[in-house]
């Protein structure tokens, strides 16, 4: 039986206790895997793997061995409760078995729950459970978390209530981020609000979603866009001390720009032009861009643009002798002197 995608978050988390199986198969192992982590705990709870009523086993190792999988769901265990047999990352060598445990299961049995990468419409084991009629098949596609999704995501951390600007800018983050990496977030969240009964704001948020270079990077092209020529050098310091090269401190640039241009050429405004932006950007970072777009108009960020490019055409040039570094130092100076006209 196959769940659509409306219908199957709903039924990874009350899956049906007397089903026979169920299939979750997709190209991103990531979100295969926190899918089946959410089915398995429905159904066996949190203890169920401690009271061994579960059963893992590797969908290669079925090939040497099928009888394994029938033992599984056959077997009884001394602790009373649900159990699951659990095939991981199973392909076609693994459907002979796979159809023969589908063929033989009885009411009372373990539950079959298997997990595949990518599966082609003529894949024996997608086939079987799609016409199964006690069985589930969902796919996992790479699309962003539905609002539902985040709801269950946010409980499940522990965050009941949010304000609505805090649950926005969650769900901008979920769209960027992958979904062990929100779910992460969602944690320290959690942990960063302990015992705080404040109201998760935009800043909390911030402090606790993932940093990287490139948030480093976006603060330095903060200081360009602001005009603070001043602070610039000892940002460029920091950026060179962590390795960020020439070449990307442009490419960079030249990406922030077009966003400034993006926002502040819009028709209805940059109120309108900060919406459009994808992805989205939010809290304390959004809030930002749209003052930088503010202080900009579109003509000065056309020279902004075309200076950009004129540097990165330069940087590429076999024929340059002049410092790459020193080449994108001079176009940020004249940028930030740009933004204070």
């Amino acid at each position: 039986m196959k769940l659509s995608p409306r219908d199957a978050p709903r039924y990874f988390a009350r899956p049906d206790p007397e089903a026979t199986g169920l299939l979750i198969y997709g190209p991103d192992a990531m979100r295969v895997a926190l899918k089946r982590q959410e089915v398995i705990a429905a159904l066996i709870g949190p203890e169920g793997e401690a009271e061994m009523r579960l059963t893992r086993m590797q969908g290669g190792d079925l090939r040497k061995d099928p009888a394994q999988l029938i033992d599984a769901i056959k077997a009884q265990g001394f602790f009373p409760g649900p159990r699951v047999a659990f095939v991981e990352e199973a392909n076609e060598t693994a459907a002979p078995a796979i159809l023969t445990a589908l063929e033989d299961w009885r009411p009372g049995d373990a539950q079959i729950v298997i997990t595949a990468g990518q599966l082609k419409p003529t894949s024996k084991i997608r086939k079987a459970f799609e016409g199964h009629r006690s069985a589930y098949c969902a796919a996992i596609y790479d699309n962003p978390p539905t609002q539902e999704e985040i709801e269950a995501d946010l409980k499940r951390a522990g965050l009941k209530t949010l304000p609505p600007e805090a649950l926005r800018d969650l769900s901008d983050l979920a769209k960027t981020l992958d979904p062990g990496d929100f779910r992460q977030t969602l944690e320290k969240l959690a942990l960063y609000k302990f015992r705080d009964d404040t109201p998760v704001t935009a800043q909390d948020i911030a402090e606790v979603a993932p940093r990287s270079i490139e948030a480093a990077l976006d603060d330095a092209l903060d200081v360009v866009a602001e005009g603070r020529a001043r602070d610039l050098g000892m940002v460029l310091r920091r950026l060179q001390g962590q390795g960020v090269a020439p070449v990307t401190l442009c490419i960079g640039a030249m990406r922030h720009f077009r966003t400034l241009y993006t926002v502040s050429s819009a028709p209805g405004g940059p109120q309108e032009g900060i919406g459009r932006l994808r992805p989205p950007v939010f809290g304390p970072r959004r809030d930002k861009v749209l003052r930088q777009a503010q202080g900009w108009d579109p003509q000065r960020l056309e020279q902004a643009i075309t200076l950009l490019t004129d540097t990165d055409l330069a940087l590429r040039s076999a024929g340059q002798s002049a410092p790459q570094q020193a080449l994108v130092e001079r176009a940020l100076i004249r940028l930030s002197m740009l933004a204070r006209r």
